[in-house]
């Protein structure tokens, strides 16, 4: 058993590693691009970060085509069945056409009660209107781009699910290098909208990198030539129908992860800054763990195809995974965490809230690792409705129990995370063991049937 786990998890480090150095790309290149525009001015800041919160949310949409793109294929790839290869790219291409005219179109039609949205109102004569304007004009790039972005997540999805994370690594890299290249012209020539095109160049080159990327792979090859496995409306009500959970599980986070701002917000504007710096730190962690995630995800469908079992050991090597990650993460933080708010450039008294809180994660940080590794599992395997039904109760537990400790500033607030997540970590083990009981039972059936 201890070779099986050893071997499970070195293959969740070969597929997860290049996703880690993907996600990493994209939030480094995320930051130089504030950089660039913090030149503009606050007006300008204020505005990119709350389109770029926009484009966060909808990327909760294309993830049921992403990630049941990913799934599928990677199952169909495990039962060396080319047809059903077809059927799943096919399945997630049309589930993307589908999902792109009313998000881009509907989008742009409406960006102007967006941004006011976003605002508050259009303006008080405070400054919002300024930031109401380049918010729409940022809008104006950034939501018919998304079109660029959808496909992209399913072509990174396809790729993945055959079993290839380098080649999403290499494309993020190409993406956001051009990112990096191209803002400070087109920031200098257009203002915000400049910074908006640079994203959508950017993710446009690495597109095209990617369609013939997609041209050279084995796997797709061969798929491309069998007949697909059904009709594409099937295909893309079976993508749709395994990749909803994990898009609702994504958007059920993120909405979470606003409201406890808001309970935040509540201690003071001091706290406030130190939390949100606090948790750029804190990303570089969960980065990995959803690195592992996606592998877990894709190694757990791929065994599934191929009919070997072997769940509950991935479950374990994935477990152990995420929780030594948070553990050295965890560590990491309370030694550095007074260099981290430095690098940020937080003054005395933020700088002293957030090494507090960069310190008190060190409960909560390797319980998140376990629980969004080993959710990666059970992704793979379809119980994503099941993942979902927990992050809602987590959510709902967090709220209160945030409302109630924060009297102890932020140290509170990392508590109520640390509680709520070991409750989610516990209702995962028991949706382990209930789905563990299960196969025992079906495999005793089949042993019995075919005695």
């Amino acid at each position: 058993m201890g070779t099986t786990r050893r071997s499970h998890r070195r293959t969740l480090v070969r597929l997860g590693g290049p996703v880690y150095l993907e996600l990493l790309a994209g939030v480094a290149a995320g930051i130089i691009n504030m950089v660039w525009v913090a030149r503009l001015g606050g007006d300008a800041v204020a505005a990119v970060a709350l389109a770029t919160h926009v484009e966060n949310l909808l990327l909760g949409v294309v993830l049921m085509a992403g990630s049941g793109t990913t799934v599928l294929v990677a199952r169909a790839r495990g039962a060396g069945d080319p047809g059903a290869v077809r059927a799943a790219v096919r399945g997630g291409t049309a589930l993307c056409a589908l999902l792109v005219p009313p998000v881009a179109l509907g989008g742009f039609l409406l960006r102007e009660p967006l941004a006011a949205l976003l605002l508050g109102g259009t303006g008080d004569g405070t400054g919002g209107d300024g930031v109401h304007a380049l918010t729409v004009a940022y809008l104006a790039v950034s939501l018919p781009g998304i079109a660029v972005f959808y496909a992209g997540n399913v072509l990174d999805g396809i790729l993945k699910g055959a079993g290839d994370t380098r080649t999403p690594m290499r494309l993020a890299f190409l993406a956001n290098g051009l990112v990096l290249v191209l803002d400070p012209p087109l920031i200098h020539a257009y203002g915000v909208p400049g910074a908006a095109l640079a994203t959508v160049l950017g993710r446009t080159v690495a597109l095209a990198a990617g369609l013939a990327a997609l041209r050279r792979d084995p796997l797709l090859g061969a798929a491309r030539a069998a007949a697909p496995t059904g009709t594409t409306g099937a295909a893309l009500r079976r993508t749709a129908a395994t990749g909803l959970p994990m898009a609702a599980d994504f958007t059920l986070r993120m909405g979470g992860t606003l409201a406890l701002v808001a309970v935040v917000a509540r201690l003071g504007v001091t706290e406030t800054a130190a939390y949100g710096i606090a948790t750029k730190g804190m990303y570089v962690a969960t980065m990995a763990f959803y690195a592992v995630r996606q592998a877990a995800a894709i190694h757990t469908a791929h065994l599934l195809g191929t009919g070997a079992g072997g769940r509950g050991a991935v479950a374990r090597a994935a477990t152990l995974l995420g929780a030594g990650l948070g553990a050295g993460f965890a560590a990491l933080l309370w030694a550095g965490a007074d260099g981290v708010m430095r690098l940020f450039g937080a003054g005395p008294e933020v700088a002293g809230a957030g090494a507090l809180f960069l310190r008190c994660l060190a409960g909560y940080l390797p319980l998140m690792g376990a629980y969004i590794a080993a959710a990666g599992v059970f992704e793979g395997a379809g119980a994503g409705p099941y993942l979902a039904r927990i992050t809602v109760v987590g959510v709902l537990l967090q709220l209160p129990l945030a409302l109630a400790l924060s009297g102890l500033g932020l140290p509170g607030i990392c508590l109520a995370m640390t509680l709520a997540m070991a409750g989610q970590g516990g209702a995962l083990a028991v949706l382990h063991r209930r789905t563990a009981r299960a196969a025992q039972a079906e495999r005793v059936s089949t042993f019995s049937g075919s005695g």
